[in-house]
């Protein structure tokens, strides 16, 4: 199966229209979303094109294929204008001998983990930086954001398929080295 992670969109029907157009070009089987879909945030200035009701619209097409987790950004409202569900934590994922333990980050994070075990994977946004840091105990990974990049990183999103995770922007091209599980 092959999933395509994806974060912080904060509401950017421009950028989101571009994710999707990843998704399909990636033939992914499911599109894993890591909070901060439809509001940009009081921090954060308006993404391009912000058109919350039109990424919901957007979203709504593929329902059956989302997993969601709750952002920062996510309340009650929100929930209602989509037809997945965006209210969980966390979602636990397994990849073989490995958990991965999915979440925004605004909650769990590098500096407030979740139980985990010796080599599970730590994965969410939240940060806006892409990362892939294999600690001590566990592997943090963030596929970065969709529409507000931070740090001079590019737009873009993460697979997961055959066993190794992958970064890539929004046009498709790999920009790190590829995580193998393996």
């Amino acid at each position: 199966m092959k999933w395509l992670i994806a974060s912080d969109l904060h509401g950017s029907a421009f950028w989101t229209r571009q994710l999707l157009e990843a998704y399909q070009r990636e033939e992914a089987d499911r599109l894993l979303l890591l909070g901060d879909l439809l509001y940009h945030g009081p921090r954060n200035d308006l993404p391009e094109e912000y058109a919350p009701k039109a990424v919901a619209e957007m979203l709504n097409g593929l329902s059956d294929r989302i997993l969601c987790v709750r952002g920062n950004c996510e309340a009650e409202v929100d929930q209602m204008m989509l037809r997945f569900p965006v209210m969980a934590d966390y979602a636990l994922l397994s990849a073989g001998e490995r958990l991965i333990f999915v979440t925004h980050g605004h909650l769990f994070h590098r500096e407030h983990l979740p139980p985990l075990r010796r080599g599970d994977i730590l994965l969410h946004g939240h940060t806006h930086v892409p990362a892939c840091e294999v600690r001590e105990t566990y592997i943090y990974c963030n596929p970065g954001s969709v529409s507000l990049p931070k740090e001079n990183a590019p737009r873009g999103y993460m697979t997961l398929a055959d066993n190794a995770f992958c970064w890539k922007t929004l046009d498709g091209e790999s920009y790190r080295e590829p995580f193998s599980l393996d």
